[in-house]
């Protein structure tokens, strides 16, 4: 690839979006994202963070993202642009980066490199741009995230985005910035000076709800897609998830009135965000009213024991031809341990619905290699499966079990690869064609587990790894490295 690819392939994928902000300012903040295009543009978040910083007075943002194909920028030595301006990232005083989970964080390395930006922080001074992360990965362990970033502000950043650029713009000194963004702003993690001691993540006001996408386009994964907050946070303790009822209070209602006045006209289809969608009190009231408007609708999350008549139809008339949702242990048993309130009875329920209703799949998410997990588990699984397929066609999503920070199951060891590619293994020829099994891989999700689990030094081992090629083996070989008996990182709130 060149720059003149390079480049039209940025205009015609500006051509097609709907929203995009066209703003010049005195401050800049590239807003760099460490996945593809497609990935980026389906972040409430990032569409979040680019609304807020392009309202602030006097500021300005432009989006980059990771490429498509790395290997093609780097054989062309053609460094990172924005989409805006398609001026160089490397040109802008602040960069932001929102990073959503552990396997972004060889997106980090590869953007940073691309751009032409020193991949640690303690190699960038003044001549650098300053980088600033953020993103879902903090309200768990984003410690391995703390080589790369000057500064991280943890939680909700809605409002402390604000208050961390009043900082950056005013403040031309590297070492000042850092002292004043670690004394002036609680949740702001500054890894210079707090070292491994994390503080707290922030809670945004209310009014600030619901998070809205600014942006609609047909090349992403969520197709011409308005994305807008129903809900934020969980009421529901789920042992597993660290969006539980301990995360910054639970779950907050956005109103039924304030969803439906903020959709945009000539917008045919929205996406209805929150951990816990289909616990809003008037889920099938939005969705009928929408579906009565012409647009279709979908729900980031769905839990079987909130379904009925009314909700199925509800989504049938949305333009639902499938049913997704989840049950997250293979039996009744794992289910209880992990405080999963969903029954087998709400599953065969929800199968009988959509079938009802006419949907021609259900969709079921769960993990496997779970605590405690055994054959037996597994069997019940298959035996389930089995059953269900003679209502209606099912598919099960499969993700091996990866403990996180700041849960209750904070820890606990990864189940292992081979134990977890021999359940997949029986699940499969339990299966026999009579149910669809898809899975992500066990090797992944060990390296996943290892930075959920881990610190700055893993961080360091993924960026050794994507400089050696990226593939699994670079990165089992540079975790395997480290020092075998290390401590778990602490997340006490810092004091300077």
């Amino acid at each position: 690839m060149n720059v003149g690819a390079y480049h039209q392939e940025i205009r015609s994928r500006l051509n097609d979006e709907v929203g995009t902000i066209y703003r010049d300012a005195p401050d800049k903040v590239a807003l760099l994202y460490p996945s593809p295009y497609h990935v980026a543009m389906s972040s409430l978040g990032y569409q979040t963070m680019y609304r807020e910083i392009n309202n602030r007075p006097g500021c300005a943002a432009e989006r980059a993202f990771l490429p498509d194909d790395v290997d093609a920028h780097v054989k062309g030595r053609l460094p990172l642009h924005s989409y805006e301006s398609m001026r160089p990232v490397s040109d802008f005083a602040v960069i932001g980066m929102s990073v959503a989970f552990e396997l972004e964080l060889a997106g980090v390395v590869q953007s940073l490199t691309l751009a032409g930006v020193p991949v640690l922080s303690e190699d960038r001074d003044d001549r650098h741009p300053f980088i600033l992360c953020g993103g879902p990965l903090t309200f768990s362990n984003p410690l391995p995230l703390a080589p790369f970033a000057d500064a991280i502000l943890m939680g909700e950043a809605d409002e402390t985005i604000h208050l961390a650029l009043d900082i950056l713009f005013s403040t031309p000194d590297r070492a000042e910035r850092l002292r004043r963004l670690a004394a002036e702003i609680p949740s702001c993690f500054v890894p210079a000076l707090h070292g491994d001691m994390m503080p707290l993540g922030a809670k945004c006001t209310d009014a600030l709800l619901p998070a809205r996408a600014v942006i609609r386009t047909p090349n992403t994964e969520l197709r011409n897609m308005f994305l807008i907050e129903a809900e934020r946070g969980c009421s529901r303790g789920c042992a597993y998830c660290v969006m539980r009822r301990s995360t910054n209070g639970g779950m907050r209602i956005v109103p039924m009135e304030t969803i439906l006045s903020l959709i945009p006209e000539g917008v045919t289809k929205v996406g209805l965000v929150g951990a816990a969608v289909s616990d809003h009190p008037k889920i099938c009231d939005i969705i009928e009213t929408l579906a009565d408007r012409g647009i279709e609708t979908s729900l980031s999350s769905l839990r079987p024991d909130r379904l009925n008549e009314r909700f199925i139809a509800a989504l049938r008339k949305a333009g639902h031809t499938a049913l997704t949702t989840a049950s997250d242990g293979a039996s009744q048993r794992l289910r209880d341990t992990i405080n999963r309130k969903t029954r087998e009875k709400n599953l065969v329920n929800a199968a009988q619905l959509a079938r009802d209703a006419g949907m021609k799949r259900l969709k079921l998410y769960m993990m496997i290699g779970l605590p405690g997990e055994l054959d037996e588990d597994v069997d019940e699984l298959i035996q389930f499966g089995n059953d269900i397929s003679k209502l209606i066609p099912l598919s099960l999503g499969i993700a091996p079990f990866v403990s996180k920070r700041n849960t209750p199951l904070d820890g606990l060891e990864f189940a292992g690869i081979s134990l977890v590619e021999k359940r997949l293994d029986r699940l499969r020829r339990g299966a026999r064609g009579r149910f669809e099994v898809r899975a992500t891989s066990a090797r992944w999700a060990w390296v996943e587990y290892v930075l959920a689990q881990g610190g700055a030094a893993e961080g360091r081992a993924v960026m050794q790894a994507v400089q050696a090629g990226g593939k699994f083996a670079d990165y089992k070989r540079a975790f395997d490295a480290l020092p075998r008996a290390r401590k778990k990182r602490p997340l006490a709130v810092a004091a300077l």
